[in-house]
């Protein structure tokens, strides 16, 4: 006898023509997380050995045939509750819910109960990734917790999630060092309702393969905070398509700097062509046109398609943009050529805007046009001086930050004639001091020049 929720079910024979594609499509859909080497010897001869069933999940088993230590993939162990769990709870409550809110959503969410003392012992033992907390009391008298982060869909030929958090992006524009950056956030508060989805999906072709001179740029290699967030959240991850989702949502609700996730940014041909001119940028030819079709920036992550709701946001879901027809006039009808993107994260730290890139094997990429492309737009369009924003690329174990000026600004040194060589040796031989064969000015004055220069000619255009 069957259960009584269980219903009867007609077998469609016009479905089993598409059986094979929807096979793959699904196959594809979910792809399993992977475990590259064992924690205990770093051999990558691993198999899986079984699952473990615990109280509220099951996990799988792995193990390592060098040194025949059986492990799990998460570096978290000894909890009751799944990782996932934990990780929502925190979110919550960092939003600015109380504990016994935050109980009450995760029991809505999971099914399962969560006591307040509970929580608060996450709370306690996850505090120093949570670097929020310490300002999550003056966030809530911004802003209430259904009104902290604003959230809409963007259907821009994939669907993106774009996050802004009102309170954080306040509470650090509050510095002194981070007070000249407020420009941004107009621009991230515009973004909810001006953002000319046109463009994005009728925009210009833009090249992946911008040849930048990457001369003088020095890529420096860190440990940074982003990295450790990033491995403490993925090992709560069991499909590699929700890890942009996932970790965007705990690093907007939990970090202290990022305020913002999937930013749309655009820039077209007579931007590039002003900075050329007016700034002394060297930019190659980074646009391409493909028999008037225009097509998305090739350098973005795959990642964003098909993306579920998240359920920690502040609105939802609800109010999602992109579909008005009306929203701006046709690159094709203007002549104009526009390289579209979005921004995982940006970030305000330490005076200067982040524009940080979630990228898996992060040592095995090399996102140095992308990023500086879109360093490039956000300084179009916020006014910016491009010498206040740095470009970084992350995963789990790397993190590579770099200067985008250094890719499109370079210094040359002066030529010294021989009448200036002689009049050095007469003022050497009176005991003076020598007139220096490179520029007086800092990299920051020249970048100052050329930030007050593109900000004038912006007001006229």
């Amino acid at each position: 006898m069957k259960p009584p929720f269980q219903k009867d079910r007609k077998l469609d024979l016009s479905t089993l023509q598409d059986w094979p594609r929807k096979a793959r499509e699904d196959k594809a859909a979910t792809i399993e997380k992977t475990v590259e080497k064992c924690p205990y010897c770093s051999s990558k001869k691993i198999v899986k050995r079984g699952t473990r069933k615990k109280k509220l999940e099951e996990v799988q088993l792995y193990l390592c045939n060098d040194c025949e230590k059986v492990f799990t993939p998460q570096r978290v162990k000894g909890k009751t509750f799944p990782l996932k769990m934990i990780i929502d709870g925190l979110s919550w409550y960092n939003m600015g819910y109380s504990l016994e809110d935050s109980c009450n959503f995760l029991k809505e969410h999971y099914g399962h109960d969560v006591q307040p003392t509970t929580l608060s012992n996450w709370l306690e033992e996850f505090g120093k990734l949570c670097t929020y907390s310490r300002m999550r009391e003056f966030g809530k008298k911004l802003y209430t917790p259904n009104q902290i982060i604003q959230s809409v869909t963007l259907f821009h030929r994939q669907v993106y999630r774009y996050r802004y958090h009102r309170a954080k992006a306040e509470l650090c524009l509050q510095e002194f060092r981070n007070a000249r950056l407020s420009p941004l956030k107009e621009y991230l508060e515009a973004v909810m309702a001006e953002c000319p989805h046109q463009l994005f999906r009728d925009g210009g072709r833009a090249s992946d393969n911008a040849k930048f001179d990457l001369s003088q740029l020095i890529v420096n290699e860190r440990f940074n905070f982003a990295v450790r967030l990033a491995q403490f959240v993925l090992q709560a991850v069991n499909n590699n398509r929700e890890r942009h989702e996932i970790l965007q949502k705990f690093m907007l609700a939990n970090d202290s700097v990022t305020v913002a996730a999937e930013v749309p940014v655009y820039i077209d041909s007579d931007d590039i062509d002003h900075m050329k001119i007016a700034l002394g940028f060297e930019i190659p030819d980074i646009f391409r046109s493909t028999a008037g079709v225009e097509q998305s920036f090739a350098g973005e992550s795959q990642e964003n398609t098909g993306r579920d709701l998240p359920s920690t946001d502040g609105n939802d879901g609800k109010g999602a943009y992109g579909d008005n027809p009306q929203s701006s006039v046709s690159t094709a009808a203007q002549g104009r050529q526009i390289i579209t993107g979005h921004i995982d994260f940006l970030q305000i730290r330490n005076g200067s805007v982040h524009i940080l890139d979630y990228k898996p094997n992060a040592h095995k990429e090399r996102p140095i046009g992308q990023l500086t492309i879109y360093a490039l737009a956000l300084s179009r369009l916020t006014g910016l001086r491009l010498f206040d924003m740095k470009c970084a690329w992350f995963d789990d174990k790397n993190y590579y930050e770099f200067f985008p000026l250094h890719v499109v600004y370079k210094r040359h040194k002066i030529k010294i004639t021989k009448d200036q060589t002689r009049l050095n040796q007469m003022r050497s031989a009176a005991g003076i001091e020598e007139i220096s064969s490179t520029p007086q000015n800092t990299g920051r004055d020249l970048a100052s020049t050329a930030g007050n220069e593109s900000r004038g000619t912006d007001d006229g255009d």
